[in-house]
């Protein structure tokens, strides 16, 4: 049996009411399970560039789920089948300030979520995935 990680999300957005407590809880929670202090200061926090954390304002969605795209057709695609599917436009896709080559597209589900897909630019990964294997 193998089990692939590190495919589907590229990141994670949570928008929360107090910015200290959130930092002191995920601190924690990451220490415990061995991860390193890896935060980043900025309006919010990033924690190991996968995680960003910032105060909600008066534009507050629920979580923010950002998928690894393949290319900017697969971001277009995921935009059109999001909207079709019930979803609504919360940003089309183009090019995004974040970094040369960001090219995203986002979408509300049906709950509010903010669910974007995302195309960093040409790369080249050292893996496919992380590959996990019981012993």
């Amino acid at each position: 049996m193998e089990i692939h990680r590190g495919r589907l999300f590229d990141h994670v957005h949570l928008r929360v009411a107090d910015l200290e407590a959130s930092k002191r809880f995920y601190r924690s929670v990451f220490a415990a399970l061995g991860f390193p202090d890896v935060v980043q200061e900025g309006p919010g926090f990033f924690y190991a560039d996968e995680l960003f954390v910032d105060v909600a304002d008066t534009y507050v969605t629920r979580t923010h789920l950002a998928f690894q795209a393949s290319g900017r057709d697969a971001v277009q695609a995921f935009h059109r089948a999001a909207l079709a599917a019930g979803g609504r436009d919360n940003g089309p896709p183009g090019e995004r300030p974040y970094h040369p080559g960001y090219y995203a597209a986002f979408a509300l589900d049906p709950d509010g979520n903010n669910i974007e897909a995302v195309y960093h630019g040409p790369f080249r990964r050292n893996a496919a995935s992380v590959v996990i294997t019981p012993d």
